[in-house]
């Protein structure tokens, strides 16, 4: 039998093989590369669920600060709890999916079909129904992904996002030094063992992103809950201050996910305001606004921030698996979750 993560911990490793795969594949695709230009889109909505919905957001980000278009997030009961006719003409609905056989995504895909939309979706299964009904399907490449929480699958997601937007915007990709920075997280460390051993799971966790990390910061959280079983919060910088952290107790612990070339001062008064009620702050990225006393993680350098979002994720996918291990917990197969699931 094989130890508790060694599953998860095989396949964040086969995530640099992934990243080339996709880059591949994309340079070469011809009909993905031309959508914009054959197509009269006015807007774009993004549908998903759970670990994809936090890729969507990331594709949210990238469609909005690079091509300036409308970009919404689809509402999937919005088509399976109630009887709507959708109006999607000139709209392109981009469907982010591990498995493709969500019920309430197929519904919500094909309501948004009849409606007139264009279905491109993003998958790990290319004879899912979601691809089949799809109107152009771009794989990711993963291959079998046998642990339950989606690892490398989420940052395909992430890389295949990256590369159609940066050819919707005529932009260069360097390819290679995202692979090298992925390969350089990837690789095993004790530093990872260290990080985790700071964090408690019988304490409060909060996960705090801004901009491009914002979508890691939400997914690092729901990772913990998959695999540690607990309760972690995972939101904005910003949005935590309106609110939330009145919550923070001098127990609690807050993890800032800053990856490389964040604009300066991105998270404003959000680290002194928690470190005045806690003295657990920890950083995963390359963090301008850490003070002595914080613990920090620094991640592989790569050449913008849009790219440092991709390969950071898999420096909290890491932690993650060894803060479960350390617990005795296996995160191959967290009790009460299955692979896929279905919803309505």
């Amino acid at each position: 039998m094989s130890k508790p993560g060694a599953v998860m911990l095989s396949e964040i490793t086969e995530i640099p093989r992934m990243l080339d795969e996709i880059s591949s594949a994309m340079a070469t695709n011809q009909s993905a590369k031309d959508l914009f230009k054959s197509h009269d889109f006015t807007n774009v909505v993004i549908l998903a669920r759970g670990t994809s919905d936090n890729a969507a957001h990331y594709l949210k980000y990238l469609l909005e600060t690079q091509m300036g278009i409308p970009v919404g997030l689809a509402s999937p009961s919005a088509a399976t709890m109630y009887p709507t006719k959708f109006h999607y003409e000139k709209t392109l609905l981009i469907a982010i999916s591990q498995s493709g056989q969500s019920t309430d995504l197929l519904s919500f895909a094909q309501a948004a079909k009849d409606g007139g939309a264009y279905l491109l979706s993003i998958t790990n299964a290319p004879e899912s129904p979601l691809a089949k009904l799809s109107n152009l399907h771009l794989p990711i490449y993963a291959g079998p992904e046998l642990a339950v929480p989606a690892t490398k699958s989420y940052v395909g997601q992430l890389m295949a996002s990256y590369l159609l937007v940066m050819m919707w915007s005529n932009q260069k990709v360097d390819i290679d030094s995202i692979i090298k920075a992925a390969r350089e997280n990837s690789d095993d460390s004790d530093k990872y063992v260290e990080f985790a051993k700071n964090i408690e799971i019988d304490k409060p966790i909060y996960v705090l992103g801004r901009g491009f990390s914002y979508p890691n910061a939400k997914e690092f959280a729901l990772k913990l809950q998959e695999t540690s079983l607990i309760p972690v919060q995972g939101m904005s910088s910003s949005d935590f201050l309106h609110g939330p952290i009145a919550s923070l107790n001098t127990a609690a612990q807050v993890v800032f996910i800053a990856s490389q070339h964040l604009p300066e001062n991105s998270f404003g008064e959000a680290p002194g305001r928690v470190r005045a009620i806690t003295g657990r702050v920890f950083w995963i990225g390359n963090p301008r606004q850490a003070m002595d006393k914080d613990l920090v993680l620094k991640t592989a350098p790569s050449s913008s921030e849009l790219t440092s979002s991709i390969c950071d994720a898999i420096t909290f996918q890491k932690v993650t698996h060894y803060l479960a291990t350390s617990n005795g917990l296996d995160p191959d197969s967290p009790e009460g979750l299955s692979k896929v699931t279905i919803t309505q």
